[in-house]
This record gives C-alpha cells, structure tokens and sequence, in this order.
C-alpha cells in the first residue's frame, strides 16, 4: 500500500509499505477513506519535536472503512465507517475510565509514566505507524474507533478526528462561562475549532489573533473580533477593546515554531524535502552554556499571559517540546491566573460533537480548505508548511475512496442559522 513515511528531518516520501496486520484481539484494521495533514506533523518535519523513528507512517487523523477485527473488538463489524481517535487508550486504567484518555496507562509501550501516545508520533509516544495510508492498524479499536452516522460526510468527520475535539478540550480547560470574553492566539484549524467551541460555550466576545489573510477572514466569518499581529500590538489592542481590563480566558493554539518553515521551492529535490532545520541536539551559546530550541519563549504565552484579566484562565492546547522549559511565570504569578493545559482525550469527546454536527450547530467541513489526492501528498505537506493561501485544513484522499460529498459542495452549503454563527470559508 501507499503512505506517507518519515524518514530524516526534511526528508519525508511517498512510497510502498507493507500492509497492516492484526497485532493483538483488540486491534482492526481499517481502509481509510480520508486522513489530515496536521501542524503537529510540521513540528517532526521540521525537527522541531524530535524522536521520530525513521520508517514511521506519519499521520494522526483518519475516517475509514473497518476491513479486518480481533477477535475482542465486539462493539463494530466489517464495513461499518468509523472515525479514529487520534489519541491511543485502552478503556480498561483508571485515567481512561476517568476520561483522561490521553494519559492511559497502558496504550503507550514505553510504560505508564510516558504519557500520551498517539498515531504517527515519536517513539516517546508508541511510534504507532500514522493514518496518512490506505490502510491501518487500530489497537484497541473498541475504544478507538467511533461508528459515523450515515448523515455525517467524511469530509465532516475527518475535522472530529483531531482538530474539533482538541478545540473543544481547550476552549474548556479555559473555564468559558457565559459572557466572558475570551483571546484565542493561531487561528489554524485548531484555533478555528476553539473560537467555535467558545462560542458554543457561551462566550460574548472573541478575539481571533493572527497574522494570515484566509486564517483571520475564517474567524471574522464565525463572528471573532480579529487582529493581526503584524500591523498592531495584540496586548495593547485586547487592553484598548476591552477597557484596559483584558480578557477573561485565552486559549493559545499555536504551540512551539508557529512562525518557522522548513521548506521552500528552491529547496525541493527529488520530490522530498530537504533538511534545513538542525535537530533538537543541545547547541552552544556564545557563554559556552548549552541550550535547546524549546529554550525559546514562546511568543503566542507571552501574549496570552499580558492579555489576559486579572485571575484569568489561560488554556494552552499548541503543542510544544518536551524540553521547553520558558513560560512567563513571574507574571502569570503575580496576576493569580490560573493555566491549564494538556493533550486532548479526543475519545471523551468525539460522540458529543457528532451530536452537534447531527443537529446542525456545528458544520466542521467548512473548516476544509483543500481536498487532495494521496498521490499529491508531499506537494500538500508543501505548501500546507508555507502557509499558502487557502491551504487552511488540508484532508488527503487514498487512491480508489469514495467520499459522499465533494469538497466544492460542502463549501457551497451555507451554514444553518444557529447559535454560534457559522463556520465559513472566507470568500473570493
């Protein structure tokens, strides 16, 4: 079969691998019918977060058709279409059945302590080989994989593998309550899901910063106040529009090299990418103390900390390295806010928000910028790392699926009239 492989920083391709089999009772194997290029693959790409095992399938959103199942997985049959929880969880340990699947005990081989493990991830998280294929396999696919309603497209739900839950997780951890005005830093897809999830969760006001055309026409369409980082200062502007208060909750969606892209045109060969990004080896300052990359404060916290209320809440969702090691404590401190933060337990969330899509509140698919072929995959990864106009949410289509609507005609629907407002593509 055809997948996406990592190979070197820089270096990722297209090529043949070996079919899935069946590990355990509990695995499945499924025939994806869409998957997702997400800015966390940018991050192994780039080098950015390393211990990525070359040879691993990148890729950690997917919709499929179930083909093969374990003997224990007793909750789908063959050919029944499921969603993919990014995140791997047993169901079984005491986080799971506390829904902090994320943090499961068991999923992850490198033992309890190592936390998360997810597909297409470094081998600090399980180097579960990715979704970016024409098959996978699922481990603990009776927790893992959640039956499609018929009414629900794969264009819609490949938006609930990851990105919609993981926006919803953090516009929670913010603690939205209804009429608080809330900051959301990156309007990626992420950020997108967030203003959303904010709005459903009450708030009165959203501030959408970035610095991207598409990104900021997309929030301004949901009904965000934007601002774009390069013509103004965002603390100074939430402190004018707020009267001098700032807001109540903000959730940054950025995470670590948000600005940084390892590719450019010039630098393509071979139909791979070439490495320009060092890895995350400890480099020499001029003082000859070493230091790491995630050494670099972030600016998206810095933002998010000085324009934040007295006694905010700060919810950070962006995805950063285990060795970073900078965050504006002093001032968080100093200001009582609270921060929460954390990976997405993508299982707890999934039924809920098809629910929301079944009824109409939510149309995820609008956030769907570009539908490609699996056979353009490494042009996509492309230009999804320049930030190319319009390549906001990029879905990738395996070679003979069939999905029940076309990217043109989800874009063409308008949104039902509904408390948030739209999802919506920006126009021309």
């Amino acid at each position: 079969m055809k997948a996406v492989v990592f190979h070197d920083v820089g270096d990722i391709r297209l090529e043949e691998v070996a079919d899935p089999v069946l590990h355990e009772p509990t695995d499945a194997i499924i025939r994806l019918t869409a998957s997702a290029i997400c800015g966390t693959d940018l991050h192994f790409v780039r080098g950015s977060i390393s211990g990525m095992r070359k040879g691993t399938i990148l890729g950690h959103e997917g919709v499929g058709v179930v083909e093969t199942l374990g003997t224990d997985v007793r909750n789908l049959k063959v050919g029944d279409r499921v969603i993919v929880a990014s995140t791997i969880a047993c169901g079984n340990c005491s986080y799971c059945r506390a829904g902090y699947y994320a943090q499961c005990d068991t999923a992850n081989p490198q033992g309890p302590q190592a936390g998360t493990a997810f597909f297409g991830g470094p081998e600090a998280n399980g180097s579960f080989d990715g979704l970016q294929a024409e098959k996978a396999r699922i481990p603990h696919a009776n927790i893992g994989l959640i039956k499609i309603p018929d009414a629900i497209s794969d264009d819609q739900a490949i938006l609930l593998s990851d990105v919609f839950p993981t926006g919803y997780f953090g516009a929670e951890m913010a603690e939205i309550t209804p009429g608080d005005t809330v900051a959301v830093f990156g309007c990626g897809p992420v950020g997108q899901f967030a203003i959303a999830s904010a709005l459903l969760l009450g708030a009165a006001r959203v501030f959408a910063i970035d610095h991207l055309p598409d990104r900021l026409d997309m929030a301004r369409c949901q009904g965000a106040e934007v601002i774009d980082f390069d013509k103004e200062d965002p603390v100074a502007t939430l402190q004018r529009l707020t009267g001098g208060i700032g807001v109540d909750r903000a959730i940054d969606a950025v995470g670590v090299d948000a600005e940084h892209s390892c590719l450019d045109a010039d630098l393509m060969h071979k139909g791979h990418f070439r490495q320009e990004m060092a890895d995350n080896a400890p480099r020499t300052n001029p003082d000859g103390n070493n230091w790491h990359p995630g050494d670099a404060p972030s600016q998206a916290l810095q933002w998010a900390v000085a324009g934040l209320a007295k006694a905010g809440t700060l919810s950070i969702i962006g995805l950063y390295a285990p060795q970073s090691r900078t965050f504006p404590i002093g001032l968080a401190a100093s200001r009582n806010l609270t921060v929460n933060m954390g990976n997405c337990h993508h299982r707890r969330y999934i039924p809920q928000l098809l629910e929301l899509v079944l009824s109409g509140r939510v149309d995820p698919a609008q956030i769907l910028t570009k539908v490609e072929p699996m056979t353009d995959s490494i042009e996509a990864f492309k230009a999804f790392d320049r930030r190319a106009c319009g390549w906001v949410k990029v879905a990738l289509q395996p070679e003979g699926s069939h999905a029940e609507e076309q990217l043109d005609e989800a874009l063409d629907e308008s949104f039902p009239a509904s408390d948030p407002p739209a999802m919506a593509s920006p126009k021309g």
